[in-house]
């Protein structure tokens, strides 16, 4: 793997732990694709460095647990002050 990588990585494993970050606002923040956060932080990660592989995992695993959550927060936000069509 090269260099570039591996930096990549741990750095993008770095800013998903210390400000609890989601994949997608981790890729936005680093003009990345989700997919390559995503690789970088499960796969390629695991190669480097184990122990803040699983550090990710825990922050990736709490993230997708709420994530219907927000999605319902954003939708009622889209919606917020538009009257109701079936009223």
């Amino acid at each position: 793997m090269k260099d570039y990588i591996e930096e990549r990585a741990v750095e993008l494993a770095n800013y998903i732990i210390e400000n609890g970050a989601t994949v997608r606002a981790t890729a936005k923040k680093f003009g990345i694709s989700k997919s390559t956060v995503h690789k970088d932080v499960t796969e390629r990660l695991l190669q480097i460095n184990s122990a803040l592989a699983e550090e990710t995992r825990v922050v990736l695993e709490k993230n997708k647990a709420e994530r219907h959550i927000r999605g319902g927060l954003a939708t009622r936000a889209k919606y917020k002050g538009k009257p109701d069509i079936n009223a």
